[in-house]
């Protein structure tokens, strides 16, 4: 337990850490102002951080009359963070500076070993991506995996992801931290994704959202307030499973989602085959559309409509000032573009829907957005009860230069 005197000394280096964070450049007098702590108190804590490493000068103020003060930032480079985005069918992986930059990057296909075999190809490719861009990896302090299904708390298990083979029998998080001896957190991915959505692209602008995701599954992140529902068993935005598209009372419909059923890659790649009696995957029935396919299109409207109930639904319960939607199918304009008067035919007030502008980014973004909050907690809050971190603005277009 805490006691008061290093109580208070965390919440003050805490809070002079979290202004230069979000401000920076920012002058001591500045820091001074915006905490409420004495110029003397911020003074000593700067030098002890820029003594330690993690803050540097940068220059001076500027228009100022008299002797222009010095103005410091976070060293970028002093720790990092790795993001990884889990799929089904491949992995990517992000180090990431403390100011949110990604400074090296990697995507490799996800081996269909499972289990075990996911976890250590998650630590190697980390590792990898770390010597390949000459980074040392005692830098890398926090890592973030996002996952296609629900982790588990108390057992580090992740349940209901179908797409992973054998994920739901190894302690995800437990496994990764001793093979890569740092802290590790294991969050959904959709939720990473309406995180990142939330930090890049409407902090403080649309606090209330959610983003829906449509690919190999379907699954929605729910932000309210700026924070992220995970619901009493985190499995919050499991929309896959509401109960209508498919006979909900199927038992395949436990497994898989009444909804994702008729909706996700497996449904339109049947759909269409049943249709045409050809086999297509999902992005030749995409260019189908284009080239005028009648069949096409039917099979794009019909997941639209399903669709469009799904976000109907959501919008009854959460009112959210907008639907952002995303995944390998649910980001391409030719589906969003038909969800949208589908949902005014089936719901009394206008919803905002729009495309993800950073298409498979997202989960990254949304996962060094935690591993920041984290390292931000490990490193300057020192177990304050409730501590968090306004995490720095965002390098967007470090996420937007690839979204293949």
């Amino acid at each position: 337990m805490l006691d008061q005197s290093n109580l208070s000394r965390r919440m003050t280096l805490s809070s002079v850490v979290q202004a230069i964070t979000t401000y920076g450049p920012i002058s001591r007098a500045s820091v001074a102002k915006m905490t409420g702590l004495s110029k003397q108190t911020v003074s000593e804590i700067v030098s002890s951080l820029e003594k330690d490493g993690w803050v540097q000068t940068v220059g001076r103020t500027e228009g100022n009359v008299g002797r222009r003060a010095v103005v410091y930032e976070i060293v970028p480079e002093a720790a990092l963070v790795a993001s990884v985005d889990l799929g089904g069918t491949k992995v990517r992986t992000a180090l990431c500076d403390l100011t949110g930059k990604v400074v090296a990057e990697m995507v490799e296909p996800t081996t269909q070993s499972g289990g075990e075999a996911v976890v250590e190809q998650i630590g190697r490719l980390i590792l990898e991506t770390a010597t390949s861009h000459n980074i040392e990896q005692e830098k890398i302090r926090v890592a973030v995996v996002g996952v296609p299904g629900v982790p588990e708390a108390e057992t580090g298990h992740v349940k209901m992801a179908p797409n992973i083979k054998g994920i739901d029998a190894v302690n995800f998080p437990e496994l990764l931290n001793e093979r890569l001896g740092i802290e590790v957190l294991v969050e959904n991915d959709v939720n990473l994704a309406a995180l990142g959505e939330h930090w890049m692209t409407h902090q403080g602008d649309k606090d209330d959202l959610v983003y829906l995701s449509i690919g190999t599954g379907i699954g929605a992140g729910v932000v309210i307030g700026g924070k992220l529902v995970r619901g009493a068993s985190g499995a919050a935005g499991e929309v896959g499973f509401l109960p209508f598209g498919a006979d909900p009372f199927e038992e395949d419909s436990k497994t898989t989602g009444a909804l994702e059923r008729v909706s996700a890659t497996q449904a339109i790649t049947s759909h269409y085959f049943q249709l045409t009696g050809t086999n297509k995957n999902v992005p030749a029935v995409f260019d189908a559309v284009l080239a005028g396919d009648p069949h096409a299109k039917q099979v794009l409207e019909t997941v639209a409509s399903y669709i469009a109930r799904a976000v109907a639904a959501i919008a009854s319960v959460i009112d959210p000032a907008c639907v952002i939607i995303g995944g390998s199918i649910g980001a391409r304009e030719e589906l969003v573009s038909l969800i949208k008067p589908e949902i005014d035919r089936c719901f009394p007030r206008s919803i905002p829907v729009e495309p993800s502008i950073l298409g498979n980014h997202a989960a990254l973004a949304g996962g060094t957005s935690i591993a920041l909050s984290r390292l931000h907690i490990a490193l300057f809050s020192g177990g304050l009860p409730g501590a968090q971190i306004v995490v720095p603005p965002p390098h967007v277009k470090t996420y937007l230069e690839d979204v293949t």
